[in-house]
């Protein structure tokens, strides 16, 4: 007997012959085809290609009829079909859970129906990606339609001045599609990327009170993303990303159209330009929309050629190629190599080198672009033609991928089964051939991209031959006395110990079990590297730390290949593994670090907190925002890798001490902000935003502030976090979210996802170790305190030793309001007037009992000294000044300004409390030793050096403590 999927692959006509008795348990009912002419070898066919189309006729045959009878399914999705579509499921919506409800069955209905047009390729790839635009758009706007009348009841109608007119009118939101949205080139199973706007800034009239235009918007946003987002019984309609607004996850949620232009023309970032590019008016009001349109452009598109599109294009592209090794996504057809990206890439930095002046290039649609760009004659046809050929294939792949099981994935399958279904979607009869096509159109494209936009650093070099007698070495082909002589001869210091760890290595189970091509890279790579290390001094030592790499990766050779094509990589490998086996264990823990080691020039040069700040943003935007485990691998990269940076630079003397402190510093600061902004937001997803008094929502209320070292910028490579947490929220009100919860709670939950997220172990590691206990109470306080609190504890129960501690607390991350409110109180604490003597006893008293504890026992100080706790080391210098700011800053409250000793110190020599010879000594003093701990860590050694050590520094800072401290 014939069955409607014999003609099938095997592996797909078994799995359908599985599913069909529970699809069609009384046979393939008579509407599927109507219209159609489809029989059931057909429908066979579909249900093979894709797993949601069985899933969905399975469990919502009704809904599927539906669906059929409103228009058959061998006719396109147009856009008029999806607006009436929608009115007919949101036509019985009364409150917003039925909108929801309507708005996900209506999903359900839609991505049936391009889905199944899309795997049996009855629509090309021109009406998929326009039928998932436009129905992203549809309920974008049916929602907004629906949520805006009733925030209006709630709040009030928004009013402002027309942006046309100037008219003071009603305002309305307007809604930005970015990315593919905006470019109208949506993927079927795509996130959507959103930005929120309004006209003007005003008041609301007609609501119980008047409010903020802005908090009208936000409010309206936060209810738009719930409509669309949320998951609910009946699923979700669109995951809703927000990240690409000014500021990302720490930005208002809805900004006026003078508020963006500003963000735009004052800080807007080169990849933001990028983003723009495809950036339109997706919902919400057009005519407003687009008089905020043609204001941004003049930031998209520049007036004159603008080649520097290329270096920030390269740095992306560089950003995303350390992505893909880090997370093995060589199978992702997007970020891979020559993949979708590398082609958006092309195309838009002609778009933002030219589009000022050839303005038929300011197109969102990236084949209407190719097109113009061989009219233009920018690109010539045959290139175009490949790189037209290749977005196809890859865009009908990308579709094929998600339309299997409607996942957003751009990673090819290694299942046979899920082979199969992508292989037959795309028209092949195995996954062979079909691979083969593929690597033949990512091979053009690859080429393409290094030809328009790669750098030269990319390209291969000619090397100088390699001896023979490296690859005998490695290959046990040299008899042993040869070997270690030939070592020797070429300056190795312990060749015998070298020569037996290349043989421990070589003879080691895990090179032992190797699969061939990870062997293969290992012969080649390993002569290479033991010819470089003889480049540096030391060449046993350095071997001995640069095999802790080799060791690492052998199950992950591709690093191997990064060493063997990039000589100016490895050569940069040898000279940092030389200088500091703290770096060598950094790179062997994390090897992705070794992408750090491509571009001497940044390598040596770290970035500004600025630069840094854009640096983790563009990072971040490529992680979901519900995937914490990924963010918190990438937050642990991105310090590992620019702590690398400052190191290199520190060796190589390219950044002095005070600037090592100031950028490790920053690295901190940068990662904290990020982490509140990741946690608040996991909260407020779930809870809300705490409200104040007024009903307005806290959006900015948390503060963190950094004590000990992160408050004295004088971090070092290895420290740790001293952190206070506080709020200014009123703790006895409760959330505005579905599921509110008291304000206090919200604020605990918040501190204690801080601390997990910074503190937890994942196989990068930690981020920061963190230390509470310098918050009010210690370890038996709240873990978040109120400012009120805070500001209680420290006037009336506070020791003096929190004093002297406050004296080096700052405000690093959170809301402005809060950290300028902490400002005043540490502030006014430190201005009480004291008495100083009973003051200099207790900080002398204080200082002997660490001395004790810490210090360097008696019967040792004439081998030892502790260039931190013994006498004559920092801490003395530090608890001198720490007395003298509280001592005098009653009478000289400038002494506050600075939370740092190097500026304190100054300061107090400025003002006359010390003279100003001894307040430079002194801060000479403070730099050498603090110069010396730092590069001691880089050797992997702690602070503890010979006993005779810096003889004038300690005999002066002796002196002083007598001085200032004792007489």
């Amino acid at each position: 007997m014939s069955e409607p999927w014999n003609a099938l692959p095997p592996a797909i006509a078994r799995d359908v012959a599985e599913r069909w008795p529970s699809v069609f348990p009384d046979g393939v009912p008579g509407w599927l085809g109507r219209g159609s002419g489809m029989d059931e070898t057909v429908v066979a066919d579909a249900l093979g290609r894709s797993l949601f189309l069985c899933q969905v006729l399975e469990r919502h045959p009704a809904q599927v009829a539906e669906l059929v009878r409103s228009r058959p399914l061998s006719e396109p999705t147009t856009a008029e079909y999806l607006a009436a579509r929608c009115r007919e499921h949101l036509a019985g919506v009364q409150d917003e859970a039925s909108l929801h409800a309507a708005l996900r069955r209506f999903r359900r209905e839609i991505q049936f129906r391009i889905i199944w047009r899309d795997v049996l390729r009855w629509a090309d790839l021109n009406e998929t990606m326009t039928s998932a635009s436009d129905f992203a758009d549809t309920c974008i706007q049916a929602a907004l339609d629906w949520l805006y009348p009733d925030t209006c009841d709630q709040l009030g109608t928004p009013h402002g001045p027309d942006p046309v007119t100037g008219e003071d009118v009603p305002q309305s939101m307007v809604v930005l599609g970015m990315g593919k949205l905006g470019g109208r080139e949506l993927n079927v199973s795509s996130d959507i990327d959103l930005i929120f706007a309004f006209p003007s800034n005003g008041e609301t009239r007609g609501g119980r009170r008047a409010v903020d235009n802005q908090q009208f918007f936000i409010r309206l946003g936060q209810r738009l993303i719930q409509a669309l987002d949320q998951m609910t019984a009946d699923g979700f309609v669109f995951r809703v990303d927000m990240r690409l607004r000014p500021y990302g996850q720490s930005g208002a949620l809805a900004l006026s159209f003078a508020a963006l232009e500003a963000y735009y023309q004052d800080q807007g970032r080169d990849w933001e330009r990028y983003a723009m590019v495809k950036a339109r008016v997706v919902a919400g009001d057009c005519r407003a929309g687009a008089v905020l349109m043609d204001s941004l452009r003049p930031f998209v598109y520049r007036k004159y050629i603008d080649f520097s599109a290329f270096e920030s294009l390269r740095s992306m592209k560089a950003m995303i190629r350390r992505e893909v090794r880090r997370k093995g996504l060589e199978t992702n057809i997007k970020l891979g190599r020559g993949g979708i990206r590398e082609i958006e890439f092309v195309v838009q930095a002609f778009q933002l080198i030219r589009g000022g002046r050839d303005r038929e290039l300011q197109q969102r649609a990236l084949l209407a672009t190719l097109s113009e760009l061989e009219r233009l004659e920018l690109l010539p046809p045959g290139v175009v033609g490949e790189l037209r050929q290749a977005y196809v294939f890859l865009r009908n792949l990308e579709h094929a991928l998600q339309g299997v099981a409607d996942k957003q994935t751009q990673v090819l399958p290694e299942d046979a089964l899920n082979r199969a279904r992508v292989a037959l979607i795309m028209g092949f009869d195995d996954w062979d051939a079909f691979a083969t096509e593929l690597e033949r159109h990512r091979q053009r494209v690859a080429a393409h991209f290094a030809n328009i936009i790669a750098s030269g650093e990319e390209d291969e070099r000619q090397e100088p031959a390699l001896a023979e007698e490296w690859q005998e070495i490695w290959l046990t082909e040299m008899e042993d006395a040869a070997a270690v002589a030939w070592l020797r001869s070429r300056g190795y210091e312990r060749p015998e110990d070298s020569y037996r760890e290349v043989r421990a290595l070589r003879d080691s189970r895990t090179v032992q079990t190797m699969q061939t091509q990870g062997r293969q890279r290992l012969n080649q790579c390993m002569p290479v590297l033991l010819d470089a290390v003889t480049e540096v001094p030391h060449p046993s030592e350095t071997l001995s730390r640069v095999l802790q790499l080799v060791h690492a990766v052998l199950r992950r050779t591709a690093y191997l290949v990064l060493l063997l094509e990039n000589p100016g990589a490895r050569a940069q490998l040898v000279s940092l593994c030389s200088d500091s086996p703290w770096i060598a264990r950094q790179l062997a823990e994390t090897p992705l670090l070794l992408d750090e080691l491509l571009n001497a020039e940044s390598l040596y040069h770290p970035p500004t907190k600025e630069e840094l700040e854009d640096d983790l943003r563009q990072q971040m935007l490529r992680i979901p925002e519900d995937d914490l485990e990924e963010q918190m691998e990438s937050l642990r990269h991105f310090k590992k890798a620019h702590t690398l940076r400052v190191a290199a630079s520190e060796l190589k003397g390219t950044l002095p001490l005070m600037k090592v402190s100031d950028y490790l510093t920053w690295i901190a600061e940068v990662v904290l902000d990020h982490v509140v902004e990741l946690a608040l937001s996991s909260l407020v997803n779930r809870h809300g935003y705490p409200r104040r008094a007024d009903g307005s929502p806290c959006t900015s209320d948390f503060a963190i502030i950094g004590y000990g070292k992160l408050g004295g910028i004088e971090l070092g490579y290895t420290s740790d976090l001293d952190l206070v947490f506080i709020h200014g929220a009123d703790p006895a009100l409760t959330t505005d979210g579905d599921r509110p919860i008291d304000n206090a709670v919200f604020y605990t939950r918040l501190g204690q996802r801080i601390v997990h997220i910074l503190s937890t172990q994942t196989p990068s590691g930690q981020l920061y170790e963190v230390d509470m206990r310098l918050r009010p109470s210690g370890n038996s306080g709240l873990l978040v305190s109120t400012l009120a609190a805070f500001e209680k504890y420290q006037r009336n129960e506070a020791w003096t030793w929190e004093h002297q501690a406050l004296a080096r607390a700052r405000g690093v991350a959170g809301g402005r309001g809060t950290l300028s409110a902490f400002e005043a109180i540490r502030r006014d604490i430190l201005c009480q007037r004291r008495d100083r003597e009973r003051l200099r006893q207790e900080v002398v008293a204080m200082r002997e009992k660490m001395r004790a504890s810490l210090g360097t026992p008696e019967s040792r100080r004439a081998d030892v000294f502790h260039i931190k706790h013994d006498a004559g080391g920092i801490v003395d210098i530090e608890f001198m000044v720490q007395y003298l700011v509280l001592a005098w800053s009653a009478d000289y409250p400038e002494l506050t300004r600075w939370s740092d000793n190097i500026r304190q110190l100054e300061e107090l020599g400025r003002v006359g409390v010390l003279p100003r010879n001894d307040t430079e000594r002194l801060r000479e003093s403070f730099i050498t030793l603090r110069s010396t701990i730092h590069r001691r860590a880089l050797q992997n050694l702690n602070s503890q050096v010979d006993g005779q050590a810096f003889p004038e520094e300690r005999a002066y800072i002796r002196e002083m403590w007598h001085k200032v401290m004792l007489d």
